[in-house]
């Protein structure tokens, strides 16, 4: 089973790019960040086209996520419970068999600016969301767009950028409450060295010249480890194709096998 995360940066702007990569991928599960699109505008037909139904919970010019399946959505959850003002950041379906959510973490700004705080503030209401999710048999993958990066090696300049947005403690310690709750970075566990940038500024050709993030996480229940195959950032469609401009981040893209091995 492949699973996937991507930031669009638009998903009008980036509908060709996306469903190119569809097409390409062939991924099962997809959750989207940042479409900046009301769910009535959303291009939900170009997409179930392609064999994907969807969940939404859209917002206009702003924020936005979704989670795009082949398999049957079974529930939806919109919304991160006390954190509504922040936008529409949030959004969890049951298919696959697995509880699968969609993470777009505030960006926070800069240090002194009020969004920093509500940032933090977020992600513990996060961790408080996930701490009560229903037990039973199905797992849980939590994935998106978390403006953090975790370590040192997540950051291309990381001895300048330490302490800085992106990189505090405080921001650190709440990814690490997640992980806490049983989860595991699956790109990390199973590349403990490999820098895996997900996201390079538009400017000063941050790509080409290796300047990157890794900011977007693929966090899977402790349970799955077993069955984690592989974890990649897909850097091709960060590429310009075909002279479309592609969103500032790469896809992620986890394979699970079928069953445990």
């Amino acid at each position: 089973m492949r699973i996937a995360t991507w930031n669009v940066n638009g998903i009008k702007a980036r509908l060709e790019h996306l469903v190119d990569w569809l097409r390409v991928r062939q991924p099962d599960v997809v959750c989207l960040q940042e479409i900046k699109s009301e769910d009535s505008s959303f291009p939900t037909a170009a997409l179930e086209a392609e064999g994907y139904g969807i969940a939404l919970h859209g917002q206009k010019a702003w924020n936005g996520v979704a989670v795009l399946s082949r398999h049957p959505i079974l529930s939806i959850e919109r919304g991160l419970p006390g954190e509504e003002e922040m936008g529409s950041r949030l959004l969890t379906a049951e298919t696959a068999g697995l509880r699968i959510s969609s993470v777009y973490v505030p960006n926070g700004k800069t240090l002194d600016h009020p969004d920093f705080l509500r940032k933090l503030k977020w992600l513990e209401r996060l961790r408080e969301h996930l701490l009560n999710r229903p037990a039973g048999s199905q797992a849980s993958v939590v994935v998106g767009d978390f403006n953090v990066c975790p370590a040192a090696c997540d950051s291309w300049n990381a001895a300048a950028s330490e302490g800085q947005i992106f990189h505090t403690e405080e921001e650190r310690g709440r990814i690490g409450a997640l992980l806490g709750l049983g989860f595991a970075d699956a790109y990390r566990h199973l590349h403990p060295d490999e820098p895996g940038f997900s996201w390079w500024d538009y400017r000063d050709g941050g790509f080409h010249r290796g300047h990157g993030l890794r900011i977007d996480h693929v966090l899977v229940e402790a349970a799955l480890l077993p069955r984690l195959m592989s974890a990649e950032v897909d850097r091709d469609f960060r590429k310009k194709r075909e002279g479309r401009t592609p969103s500032d981040h790469a896809p992620v893209v986890v394979d699970l096998s079928d069953v445990t091995a």
